[in-house]
């Protein structure tokens, strides 16, 4: 490798690298930058993966394929939350308030430029939930009103709209699409095709959470954005799960939690609302008229911590550092290691494409002849793996979502647990 290539190596893993135990940064440093491989090429390799494994302080007696649900934080970003909250309590009117809750703007900053967008579009929530929430609660609808959204989106956010319909008379309407969704144009023209007159939003998942399908967002918000009909992105799981920008998905909303693929603290979300859109819609708790235009109305929830908030910023630098890029495709990796293993065998089903740029880290399996909730017990408890059962109407299976500190062998333990229960039912 030349110096010139050698140095803007190093320079890009430095900053993961500080995050790491100080004693062992220099020799680190010098480790990571020996590897000039593409970040597919890198994807494989256990010694370069090993290094960032270090950074979390998980629990190896047993193997959490859960992180899709809540991922743990690297030890750097647990301490720079602890140190903030500590500080806080010294003298919570001063030190949080005056002190560090004006910290929060470079977060805002930071976050900004992560998303390609103006920071002044970026409200810093406590989750996806809060954020969509906002959202969804955030336009006027009158009675007779429709949202339209798919039968696999979230329950949570699902059971949002029910209650505007209890309350307000409102009219939602969900639709199925293909399980796996390997045609984009497929899946935009059953979005458009049941829009109504009456349509007046859309809620759409950016990766659906029980499939890790990713669903085309932009042609999605193209096709209703001609028809005067906004568009909520769910972006709970892909907002630093793989590489894309605010100027990929051309949403005027978008919501996701960064305790999840950015490894911030829990209790931590991001919500973008195009700044023009801003005015039009309301914040979930009330602000002063003053703040119409202020993405801040929607930080306004009363008194919070802002240890939380502050120690986003470690995060984003660890996800600079391990890179985007790097960071996808080790993902991808691991999850073809169980998946086009266990393919191998009849009974098992993928309800989650395979093909780039339809999924990622997450996927769901499927043994035919096994209970899926039975196979996740038998997972947990005679091998302490911890998956998540999927029971939805339109089908079954268990989701394996690993994460950059996964091993090899903890993937490899997954897959010989499945083996040995297709072995013996």
């Amino acid at each position: 490798m030349s110096t010139t290539s050698r140095r803007a190596f190093l320079a890009a893993a430095v900053p993961a690298v500080a995050l790491l135990r100080p004693g062992r940064a220099l020799a680190v440093a010098r480790e990571l930058a020996t590897h000039s491989g593409s970040a597919e090429e890198l994807a494989a390799d256990s010694h370069f993966w090993f290094e960032a494994q270090q950074a979390f302080t998980v629990d190896r007696s047993l193997v959490n394929l859960n992180n899709g649900g809540v991922s743990p934080a690297p030890a750097v970003v647990q301490e720079a939350m602890q140190r903030h909250l500590a500080y806080s309590n010294t003298a919570p009117p001063y030190t949080m308030w005056k002190v560090l809750q004006p910290q929060r703007e470079p977060i805002r900053q930071r976050l900004g430029r992560l998303f390609e967008c103006d920071a002044e579009e970026i409200a810093i929530t406590r989750n996806a939930s809060e954020g969509l929430q906002i959202c969804q609660f955030g336009f006027d609808l009158e009675p007779g009103d429709e949202v339209l959204t798919t039968t696999q989106d979230y329950p949570r956010m699902v059971t949002t709209f029910k209650q505007r319909e209890r309350r307000e008379g409102i009219v939602l309407r969900q639709f199925k699409i293909p399980i796996p969704a390997e045609d984009p144009g497929e899946v935009v023209r059953l979005f458009e095709e049941h829009l109504t007159p009456r349509t007046r939003l859309i809620l759409m998942s950016h990766m659906i959470n029980i499939t890790g399908q990713i669903l085309p967002v932009k042609e999605v918000v193209a096709m209703a954005r001609a028809r005067g009909v906004p568009v909520i992105v769910d972006g709970a799981h892909t907002f630093a799960h793989f590489p894309f920008t605010q100027r990929d998905l051309d949403c005027d909303y978008y919501a996701t939690s960064l305790h999840k693929w950015l490894f911030a603290p829990i209790g931590t979300g991001l919500l973008y609302v195009r700044r023009d859109k801003i005015s039009g819609l309301w914040p979930l708790m009330a602000a002063p008229d003053v703040m119409d235009d202020d993405v801040r109305k929607f930080e306004e929830i009363g008194t919070h911590p802002a240890a939380n908030y502050l120690a986003i910023g470690e995060a984003l630098t660890f996800h600079r550092g391990v890179g985007a890029e790097r960071k996808a495709a080790r993902l991808l990796y691991l999850r073809d290691r169980w998946a086009e293993r266990l393919l191998a065998h009849d009974r098992v089903r993928l309800h989650t494409s395979l093909e780039p740029g339809f999924a990622c880290g997450i996927a769901t399996m499927q043994v035919d002849g096994i209970d899926s909730k039975a196979l996740a017990e038998r997972l947990w408890d005679e091998h302490r793996i911890l998956t998540v059962a999927i029971h939805h109407p339109e089908f079954e299976g268990i989701r394996v979502s690993p994460s950059v500190y996964t091993g090899e062998e903890e993937i490899d333990r997954f897959a010989d647990a499945v083996e040995a229960a297709i072995a013996e039912s």
